[in-house]
Formats: C-alpha cells, sequence, structure tokens
C-alpha cells in the first residue's frame, strides 16, 4: 500500500505533495509553489513572484508554504502582504494553501476570510485550543514525525474530525508508513481505512 506523504522537501518521493524551493525547476509529480517568510527578498519580491508565476504547470498541486513566522527577521507587514498576495493568487488559480505558521495563528486566522480555496497547517504541533479554533475557522492540520512521541499531540490528532487532516514527514528523516500505523492505532481504525480518509481529503481540497 502506497501512503500520500502530504509535505515533503525530497525530490525522490512522488507519492506526496514536494515543496519546490524558490528558484527551482518542478518536478512532474505534485508539487506545492510559494514564498515562505523566511524566504522573502524585499528588494526581489516582484522576481520572485514572476518566478512563481511561471512555474504553475499541470503538476502543481498548491500554493505554499506561505505565512506568518514571528521568528524571521522579516517586517511583520511585510509578511503580510506577501502572505495576503499569495493567498489571492490561490484563489485565481483554484489550488489549495499549505501555510507555514510560527507563533502568528491568530493573525493567520484573520487572513482565513480572504481565502476562497481550503488552507492546511503544516506540521501542526501546537496546544489542544490552538487546534480547537484552527478547526473552528475550518482549517485542516497537517501531522507530522512529533504525533509518534508526543501524547497531547496524539489526543489532538485523535479528535480531529476525520476529514480535516493529513500527515507528513515534512524535512524529517522517517518513513511516511511508521505515522500511518501509528495514526491508525491512535483512531482505532485500520491502514486501508486511514489512507482511504486522506485520499477523500485530498480530493476535497483539490476541488475546493
Amino acid at each position: 500500500m502506497e501512503f500520500f506523504d502530504f509535505h515533503h522537501h525530497k525530490k525522490y518521493i512522488r507519492n506526496g505533495i514536494y515543496n519546490l524551493d524558490i528558484g527551482r525547476i518542478p518536478p512532474d509529480f505534485p508539487y506545492s509553489i510559494g514564498i515562505h517568510p523566511k524566504d522573502i527578498d524585499v528588494s526581489n519580491i516582484q522576481k520572485q513572484f514572476s518566478w512563481m508565476g511561471s512555474m504553475m504547470f499541470k503538476s502543481c498541486f498548491a500554493i505554499g508554504e506561505c505565512g506568518l513566522d514571528a521568528l524571521v527577521p522579516i517586517d511583520q507587514k511585510i509578511q503580510e502582504a506577501v502572505f495576503l498576495r499569495q493567498i489571492m493568487i490561490a484563489n485565481e488559480v483554484k489550488k489549495p494553501i499549505i501555510i507555514h505558521c510560527v507563533k502568528k495563528f491568530y493573525e493567520v486566522i484573520s487572513f482565513k476570510k480572504k481565502a476562497e480555496q481550503p488552507m492546511i497547517i503544516h506540521g501542526f504541533n501546537k496546544k489542544k485550543r490552538i487546534a480547537e479554533d484552527l478547526l473552528a475557522n475550518n482549517f485542516y492540520l497537517s501531522f507530522g514525525k512529533a504525533v509518534l512521541y508526543n501524547l497531547s499531540l496524539q489526543d489532538i490528532l485523535k479528535n480531529t474530525p476525520p476529514d480535516k487532516f493529513f500527515l507528513e514527514t515534512d524535512n524529517e528523516d522517517f518513513n511516511i508508513e511508521e505515522l500511518y500505523l501509528k495514526v491508525s492505532e491512535i483512531r482505532g481504525i485500520s491502514l486501508e481505512q486511514l489512507n482511504e480518509q486522506i485520499l477523500q481529503n485530498l480530493h476535497a481540497i483539490k476541488n475546493g
């Protein structure tokens, strides 16, 4: 059985969404394209957006990573402007948005009303209250390696609606099957049921 890796940085994984770094050429399997907060180049932002526009090929599945990060040295207002512009692009090309967020979850929630496409928080590893607020605002949550050992995160995942989550390796070096096995155990369902649910969720976000 093949397991879909919702967000990863490894070109050899074809069954998933590859995060395309700025300036790179996309692969022939699903990828996401965006301007990460840490990669914003204020003096060349138009060039970065032009690159994004030129890479919107058939295999482009999503816009991202994009979002807000309190720990990068880019002015918050600039981050917000770049994030909003990418939301507008996602609306135009009708693709879901993969969000990177560090200590700015409620600011990200405030942008939800601008988005016409599904928004997915990748690498979710925060407290129950934040998860509940994101879900209440119709975000999806994508969980990674921390689920294997973080008990509070396991509890959050167990109580996340079945149609609102994904699983990913991000840039961690482990096999996505290990995560699927753990999550099937946490949720008390078979691997086949879990795999089918993830594929249904993918279909839902792909079709807005």
